[in-house]
C-alpha cells in the first residue's frame, strides 16, 4: 500500500512516521510537505523525513497531482495549522486548509485513492458550556482556523462514497515531545515555563477546559483510520479523538506537582476565553478499542521534561523563539523568505 502524508515535516509527522514504521511496516510512504518548519529540530539525531521511502517538497497551492498516482491513502495533515497563525494569515489560511486541501480530495478521489484522512479538530466546537460536546453536537467555530476545518469536512461528506472512505479525525488539543517540538500548545508551554523560568505564567484566568491527546495517540488513531473499512462506521466518519477533558488550571497544577518548585501566576484580569469546551469520545472508543490513547497525562509531561532536558532547554522567552509556529513564519516573511502570502521566495 502506498501512503501519502502531507505535511509530515511538522509537529505529528516525525512521530506518526515513525509510529507506521514500527506497526506498518509492509507498506511504502511518501512525504509532501511546505518546509516552513523543517529547520525547527529539537534532538532529533537524523532528519525525520528519510524514515520516508520518498519525500517531496512543494506548497498545497500547486500540488502536482501527478503524485497522486498509484496512492491507496492520503492522511492530510497539512494546514496552517493554529488560531494565531490563522489570525495573522487569515486568507492563507483558508486557501490552504479549504481551497487548496478540497481540490487535493477531489483529484485524489478521481485519480483511485481508496481512503482520505484529515487531521481535523475539536476546536470546531469553540466555546460550548455544558454537556462534553459529541459528533452530533452543533458546530460554532470561532477562528479561521476552525472554520476552515468545518469546511473541509463538509466538502469531504459529499465526496466520500464506498470507493473513497473519509474519516475525519477530530483531535483534541495536542501535547508531547516531538522531533519538531511546538510550545504554542498549552501543556508544551507549561512544561516549557517550569522548565525555563520555574514559573508557569497563564494568560488567562485558568477556568477555560480543554480535551487532550498526546502526538503518540494521534498516531495511534490514525492508523485505525488508515486501516478502517467503508463498513466500520461508513464511507464518511467525523470524530472526536482524545483522552481527556481538563481545566487550563488543573493542567498547570500537574505540570508543578512533576516538576518540584514550579510556582503558578494566573492572570485574573485577563479577558474571557472563549475556546472553552469539554468533549466526548465515547464514540471512538466504542469504534476502535485496540486504538485508545494510551498515554497518561504524567507521562506527556514527563516526556516533554526529559526531552527538554536532553536538548538543554532553558529559554525563558521561548513565547519569542523558533518553538511558537506563528514567529517562524512572521521570521520568514521578515527576512522575505516567504512572500506574505506564505510562499517561499529565491532569497538567501
Amino acid at each position: 500500500m502506498n501512503i501519502l502524508i502531507t505535511g509530515n515535516a511538522g509537529y505529528l509527522g516525525p512521530v506518526l512516521i515513525r509510529h507506521l514504521r514500527r506497526s506498518l511496516p509492509q507498506h511504502r510512504y511518501i512525504g509532501f510537505d511546505s518546509g516552513y518548519f523543517a529547520h525547527v529540530l529539537t534532538g532529533a539525531s537524523r532528519l525525520p523525513e528519510t524514515r520516508c521511502d520518498v519525500q517531496h517538497w512543494g506548497d498545497l497551492r500547486d500540488f502536482p497531482y501527478d503524485l497522486l498516482n498509484g496512492i491507496d491513502v492520503v492522511v492530510h495533515l497539512a494546514a496552517i495549522s493554529n488560531d494565531p497563525m490563522g489570525q495573522r494569515f487569515a486568507a492563507v489560511t483558508e486557501t490552504i486548509n479549504d481551497t487548496a486541501s478540497r481540490a487535493l480530495a477531489v483529484e485524489a478521489r478521481r485519480r483511485g485513492v481508496r481512503a482520505f484522512i484529515l487531521a481535523s479538530s475539536c476546536s470546531i466546537y469553540g466555546q460550548a458550556a455544558g454537556a462534553p460536546r459529541s459528533e452530533s453536537s452543533p458546530l460554532n467555530p470561532l477562528t479561521a482556523y476552525a472554520r476552515s476545518k468545518v469546511r473541509m469536512e463538509e466538502a469531504l461528506q459529499c465526496l466520500a462514497d464506498d470507493q473513497f472512505v473519509v474519516t475525519s479525525l477530530r483531535f483534541a488539543t495536542a501535547c508531547g515531545m516531538s522531533d519538531r517540538l511546538r510550545l504554542d500548545l498549552v501543556l508544551n508551554d507549561f512544561v516549557a515555563c517550569a522548565m525555563s523560568s520555574g514559573e508557569i505564567t497563564i494568560l488567562s484566568d485558568g477556568t477555560p477546559w480543554r480535551p487532550l491527546i498526546d502526538v503518540n495517540d494521534m498516531s495511534l488513531a490514525i492508523e485505525w483510520a488508515i486501516r478502517r473499512q467503508p463498513g466500520v462506521a461508513g464511507p464518511f466518519l467525523a470524530v472526536n479523538v482524545g483522552k481527556t477533558n481538563h481545566q487550563v488550571i488543573d493542567l498547570a497544577k500537574a505540570v508543578a506537582a512533576a516538576i518540584p518548585a514550579t510556582r503558578i501566576s494566573v492572570n485574573a484580569a485577563a479577558a474571557p476565553d472563549k475556546r472553552s469546551y469539554q468533549v466526548d469520545f465515547s464514540l471512538f472508543q466504542s469504534m476502535a478499542p485496540d486504538h485508545q490513547p494510551q498515554v497518561s497525562l504524567r507521562q506527556s509531561i514527563e516526556q516533554l521534561r526529559s526531552g527538554m532536558q536532553r536538548i538543554k532547554f532553558a529559554d525563558s522567552e521561548f513565547r519569542s523563539s523558533d518553538y511558537m509556529r506563528l514567529k517562524v513564519l512572521e521570521r520568514h516573511v521578515q527576512t522575505h523568505q516567504l512572500t506574505d502570502d506564505l510562499r517561499w521566495t529565491g532569497v538567501q
